[in-house]
């Protein structure tokens, strides 16, 4: 059997093949959201820029009667958002078109459009009030001055005079966000506004968070939303209760008092039963996400979702007996009818698409009153269209990618399982062959590791991973222990063993899986991975020599050091670790891969965000620098400007890609 290597210079130009390029021509759907009486759907169209390497975001409508499909706002301002009145005339959503994101009605009649807020920072958690005639939205407030702050003498500085910044004081147990940087000390409250537009009122007080989505009182007189509102709140991020503030009074309401949380309230149709979702606070990584319903008239709560072993990620109701959710299983986002008894009834499987870089499960649905459902549909050889699901019909609505991908050659996605050869656990995952495959011959091997952990890959469309199989490798990618969408024990597995050898043996049993199908060269094994994949990664070159070379993208490399810098250290120490670092020293050396740094001979490319603050460069820094003084090649790459999401504009996707490649090809060896 022949083996094939491939260069990024030595495949022809021909326009059918899948190039970095490329990626700037993809759009995808999301937030689809269908009117209340089922006849239109309006979605979010996005789509890049080329010229300022950005995204894109339009809003677009879909008429059911006719099969109009036309843009309601396209230019070059953002829109985001959409929701409908309750009466379907009209809409509201976000943008950017006077200079700052704001809140706007449109009313799609009188084709007319309204800026409604004049406010200073960002709006989220938009809802209608069920007469149409006032928004209610969340929005941060900045706090005051600590007393600390106020006690610090400041000497008046003189005219004309430059100083250097004052300092910044930070007492806030959370201060620091990835993607945000140092956080500014606010609360986030819950406001309203005339439909008409005027002054936003703030209803909620208080020093707490106060968090969406929003839900009103059928009657309009009080909005339902989730806060913590305890004294030591900042260290209880697993609790969380429903509150009901009085629109006339602001009286304030308790209206759940469970430990753990309790959001995303829905009242039904007939306003009889509020649903929502809820946590416990058991200190796990894992734990499943229960649909809640609650009998207003009765006062009696029950779960809903007790024999479905999977999170509810959203849920709609249908009609006061039955409600939509959405759920993850075995690499698949679901659609399914739930009634109140517990039954459910799976109709469809095809949510996806959101997320371009890489294949993570994603998408979204809503639901009308006659229980038809947009949703976005994607798969293996598409990013998300607009779908439409009613009376057991399914159909694809829109084909946003055709034009750029409909002369390409992909490569093909195939399923494949396999048993770890740490205990026998069944380990499900996916491989994708380069165009023009062909069986006989043996092509190089890239082992692409998901982050999460508790995530999932599944058959959806990556242009990361497409690039890779167009450059002539097989990608191989597995939903190892700790992966969501298999159950609360499924992803338990890793409880305590992030990283460890039961997760590499995972990995590693779908390497030789793969090489026993016969078309994988032996002697031509890559691995890489994000985040947590980086973690995996990175670990795995600790315990095995078996890799030409390794491409680590935002790792953790020292738990201890991450912990203590990071902006996840309040929830990470909590759920996923047995105490303080400084009282479990040895089980967070355990973990990390630095701990094994001494066994590692694997070329290793390292790339992370100079601005990551979930795993920051220092991480990287120490893998890189420990490498280097065991002499083992490396390459550390800083991406200036970027966060944790390190694929985040099309641009940076394409570096990731492209150095990726560079490095791998290095190593390639002929036979």
């Amino acid at each position: 059997m022949s083996a094939v290597l491939f260069s990024q210079t030595a495949l022809a130009q021909d326009g059918s093949r899948f190039v970095s390029e490329d990626i700037f021509e993809l759009e995808y759907v999301s937030d689809a959201q269908i009117s209340p009486d089922g006849s239109r759907i309006v979605y979010v169209r996005s789509s890049f820029d080329v010229m300022q390497d950005d995204n894109r975001h339009s809003l677009w409508m879909y008429e059911l009667d006719s099969n109009e499909n036309y843009p309601l706002f396209a230019d070059q301002h953002d829109y985001s958002q959409p929701v409908w009145s309750d009466n379907g005339q009209k809409l509201a959503f976000i943008s950017n078109r006077d200079g700052r994101s704001q809140l706007y009605v449109h009313w799609l009649l009188q084709d007319k459009t309204a800026l409604v807020t004049q406010v200073e920072k960002g709006i989220r958690d938009i809802s209608w009030s069920p007469d149409g005639q006032q928004l209610a939205f969340t929005m941060d407030v900045m706090a005051g001055p600590t007393d600390f702050a106020r006690s610090v003498y400041t000497p008046k500085k003189p005219q004309g005079a430059e100083w250097a910044e004052a300092p910044i004081i930070i007492e806030k147990a959370r201060y620091q966000a990835d993607g945000r940087g140092m956080l500014e000390p606010a609360y986030r409250h819950v406001f309203v506004v005339p439909a008409t537009g005027g002054s936003a009122r703030q209803v909620s007080q208080g020093d707490y968070q106060h968090r969406g989505p929003l839900t009103w009182r059928p009657d309009g007189s009080a909005i339902v939303y989730t806060s913590n509102r305890n004294a030591d709140w900042e260290y209880q991020g697993s609790e969380a209760n429903l509150y009901q503030i009085s629109l006339e009074d602001g009286k304030l309401t308790e209206l759940t008092t469970a430990e753990g949380s309790e959001y995303a309230p829905q009242f039904s149709p007939d306003g009889s039963q509020l649903a929502y979702l809820s946590r416990t606070n058991a200190k796990v990584p894992y734990q499943n996400t229960q649909l809640r319903v609650w009998d207003l008239d009765t006062d009696k709560t029950k779960s809903v979702t007790k024999t479905l072993d999977r999170s509810v990620s959203e849920f709609g109701w249908h009609n006061n007996n039955e409600l939509m959710i959405q759920y993850d299983d075995h690499g698949k986002r679901i659609l399914a009818r739930l009634k109140q008894d517990g039954s459910y009834q799976p109709i469809l499987d095809k949510v996806s698409g959101t997320t371009l870089g890489r294949p993570y499960i994603s998408g979204s649905f809503s639901v009308a009153e006659n229980g038809a459902v947009a949703y976005t549909r994607g798969n293996s050889q598409r990013p998300a269209d607009l779908g439409y699901w009613f009376n057991d019909k399914d159909r694809a609505l829109t084909n946003v990618n055709q034009d750029a991908l409909g002369h390409k050659q992909l490569g093909q996605v195939h399923e494949i399982e396999y048993a770890s050869s740490f205990d026998g656990e069944t380990i499900q995952g996916w491989y994708i062959t380069p165009p023009g495959f062909d069986p006989k011959k043996e092509y190089p091997l890239l082992l692409e590791i998901h982050g999460g952990p508790h995530l999932a890959y599944g058959p959806h469309f990556s242009a990361e991973l497409q690039r890779y199989a167009a450059e002539g490798y097989v990608v191989f990618y597995a939903n190892h222990r700790g992966s969501s969408s298999y159950g609360e024990r499924f992803a338990m597995l890793l409880d305590g063993k992030y990283s460890s050898k039961e997760d590499f043996a995972d990995h590693n049993s779908g390497v030789d899986a793969m090489i026993d199908k016969g078309f994988i060269d032996s002697q031509n094994l890559f691995i890489a991975g994000g985040s947590a994949g980086g973690i995996a990664s990175a670990y795995a070159i600790g315990l095995t020599n078996r890799f030409n070379a390794a491409a680590i993208t935002k790792p953790v490399i020292n738990w201890v050091s991450k912990v203590l810098t990071a902006d996840s250290y309040l929830g990470q120490i909590r759920n996923q670790f047995p105490g303080m670092p400084w009282e479990h020293l040895e089980h967070y050396w355990q973990r990390s891969p630095l701990s094994l740094v001494g066994n590692v001979t694997t070329p290793s490319l390292i790339m992370t965000g100079e601005e990551d603050r979930r795993t920051p460069m220092s991480e990287s820094e120490q893998f890189y620098q420990a490498l280097k003084l065991k002499r083992v090649d490396a390459a550390l790459v800083r991406v200036p400007g970027t966060p944790h999401g390190i694929a985040g504009k099309p641009s940076r996707m394409i570096a990731k890609i492209e150095h990726t490649l560079a490095w791998f090809e290095r190593y390639q060896k002929a036979q």
